[in-house]
């Protein structure tokens, strides 16, 4: 949309009524207005916002700053529109008074003058708000939540300045207010004025896009803060927080992104695409040559061009997403696949790694040295205990694991492969789980290895097939990390999750730290064998995880993810939440508040260890605080 509005003409009979019609239903509103401009009504609510394009048309981009909230119109100022308008509102606003016992109008609108900053070492734009309230009687504490919450908005690291105007000086503004004799009339009517300074565009009128995004999110933040206390203190039915008076609704343009999005990620599998075909042979010529020549590693051609995806990718417009938390969920999106098509191009060259750092993020001291303890105090031959099962054993048991699940949840149709291209490996791909023939599994680990692939990794993905957005079984960028922290807890909750494991996720860590350092596949062999006490084959294992596809950091991910997983826990986080599809720590909040706007629903199966009284008494210990250590079996 080039601009908010477009003519004159008025709002008509017809059109009002249809309107009116649609509110006294309880039914949602979604309506271009005849006059040019729109007007969205989510759902019954004590609040609108209201912006009027100027008579002169030049005001870019100020119209954009009401369209992430549950209720608002946008207009214009010609005389021929605005008693239609104010017919429309006060229409609106009587309905929504006789229901809730009060409605707030808040409009807004952008100052005049350079936003510009007077320092002359930077043409940096400052923030600034002017509030008007005709009055302050029944709207003290409602304004003091406004103006404080402007006040901690941020651009380009800029406090902004707040002002608050009250009684008649409002007349003074740019826009005087739209039912101004309304407010004394029409009893439980409050009317708010917001005048923005428009520090995201230029003089010129071009829009700085990313400060309007950022600014937008920060206002929305704002309003709904203010519509939260109005509610509290003024309607009769108030809200469970401020983040429940967000759009319910989900638009069909992001429907459409949330699709193409997703069916572009899967067109590839990037673990499987970094993931060596040829490891058997590849161990066993490492071990003929004494563990002396670097192994070669190939890989399964990629059956996408990266580049052509690209192309796609960023013809995807996630610019048009007018919701501030959807939209930057979908930004993050597609810059992740981004850089996984990136890393894939830069495959089995020295490129790869900086393209992996991008995904998974690095390495701090502090994790090292939590590592490098884990080494130290856990002995080397610390057993798993006797007994084994195959792959092929270890298929039958995941597939009696996943019935269970189904039987909770029909379509949890994960299937079970045992394959030749994965060595000993285990890993879920898209729901289902791959077993290489190799694998070996110990029977004190068995169930803790279920609970890791079946309990997290399949079932957040049928739990994020089950909500509206696709992203949630895609997998958010990021997510990897708290996916393998709530895998690796799971085995604890499960009471499996030894010493020999936590090592080697510690030896995931060192070995990354390795390749980060410039050591070469022999030397980390080297490292991990003598320094660390790792087996010749185990060694091999955690160096060719490291080393794969030109070096990838993502083992070191296991370890920092049961830390951070652990760090939510201990200060109150809700261990479900994490459980509602594939999502990162970063996102958490989002979630959050998308499951109290009812855009996301409960998810429809837990893991299976949630119902053991064993495990709520281990998550309860993990409430309460805790070190790696903790984890193993009576610690150390």
């Amino acid at each position: 949309m080039s601009s908010a509005v477009s003519d004159a003409t008025g709002v008509t009979a017809a059109f009002f009524e249809a309107v009116l019609s649609e509110i006294q239903r309880g039914n949602a509103v979604r309506r271009k207005l005849p006059g040019g401009g729109r007007i969205y009504l989510d759902r019954p609510l004590p609040f609108i916002c209201i912006y009027r394009q100027p008579e002169n048309g030049k005001d870019p981009g100020t119209w954009r700053l009401v369209t992430s909230e549950a209720a608002f119109l946008i207009g214009n100022t010609h005389k021929a529109q605005q008693a239609g308008l104010r017919r429309l509102v006060q229409a609106i606003a009587k309905h929504a008074i006789n229901r809730f016992g009060a409605f707030l109008v808040v409009e807004i609108w952008a100052a005049t003058g350079s936003a510009i900053s007077d320092d002359s070492n930077f043409l940096s734009p400052v923030p600034g708000f002017h509030v008007f309230a005709h009055s302050k009687r029944g709207l003290s504490s409602t304004l003091e939540v406004l103006t404080t919450a402007l006040g901690r908005i941020r651009i380009l690291k800029h406090a902004p300045a707040v002002e608050l105007t009250q009684a008649g000086l409002w007349g003074q503004a740019v826009f005087k207010p739209l039912l101004q004799r309304e407010q004394k009339q029409l009893a439980g009517l409050r009317v708010i004025g917001l005048e923005v300074q428009p520090v995201y565009r230029n003089e010129e009128g071009e829009i700085f896009p990313m400060v309007l995004r950022r600014l937008k999110r920060q206002i929305s933040v704002a309003l709904k803060r203010t519509f939260h206390r109005f509610a509290t203190e003024h309607s009769l039915e108030v809200p469970m927080s401020y983040q429940a008076l967000g759009q319910h609704r989900i638009s069909k343009h992001v429907i459409s992104v949330d699709r193409a999005l997703s069916n572009l990620a899967a067109t590839y599998d990037f673990l499987l695409d970094v993931t060596p075909v040829n490891l058997d042979s590849a161990w066993h010529r490492f071990k003929r040559a004494k563990f002396d020549q670097k192994p070669v590693f190939f890989y399964r051609p990629l059956s996408v061009d990266p580049a052509a995806v690209k192309r796609r990718l960023f013809a995807v417009s996630t610019e048009r997403i007018e919701e501030p938390t959807l939209a930057d969920l979908f930004r993050e999106k597609q810059l992740g696949i981004d850089q996984e098509l990136s890393a894939l191009l830069a495959r089995g060259t020295s490129r790869f790694i900086h393209h992996g750092l991008l995904l998974y993020g690095g390495i701090d001291e502090d994790l090292v040295c939590a590592a490098e303890d884990i080494l130290v105090r856990i002995p080397p031959r610390s057993r798993e205990g006797k007994g084994f099962i195959s792959a092929t054993d270890f298929a039958e048991r995941a597939r009696v694991e996943i019935a269970h699940y189904r039987r909770q949840y029909p379509d949890f149709r994960s299937r079970v492969e045992v394959r030749d291209d994965l060595y000993s490996g285990l890993m879920v791909s898209r729901g289902n789980l791959l077993i290489g023939r190799k694998a070996s599994i110990p029977q004190t680990r068995l169930d803790a290895l279920l609970q890791h692939e079946i309990g997290t990794h399949a079932l957040t993905y049928h739990a994020g097939r089950a909500q509206p957005l696709h992203l949630l079984w895609s997998g958010l960028p990021g997510y990897e990390e708290f996916q393998e922290g709530i895998a690796v807890l799971s085995e604890y909750l499960v009471g499996g999750l030894s010493r020999t494991r936590l090592r080697l996720l510690a030896g995931r860590v060192v070995a990354v730290k390795a390749l980060l350092s410039g050591a070469s596949f022999l030397d980390t062999f080297i490292y991990l064998t003598r320094d660390c006490g790792f087996d010749q084959k185990a060694a091999f294992t955690i160096a060719a995880r490291t080393y794969r596809g030109g070096g990838l950091v993502k083992d070191a991910i296991y370890l920092r993810g049961v830390r951070r997983v652990m760090r939510y826990i201990a200060k109150g986080g809700d261990f479900k939440t994490l459980l509602i599809g594939k999502i990162a720590g970063t996102h958490v909040s989002m979630i959050q508040e998308l499951i109290e706007r009812k855009i996301l629903k409960p998810a429809p199966v837990w893991p299976r260890y949630l119902g053991d009284p064993a495990a709520q008494m281990r998550l309860s210990r993990l409430r309460k605080g805790g070190n790696l250590f903790d984890l193993t079996k009576g610690g150390v």
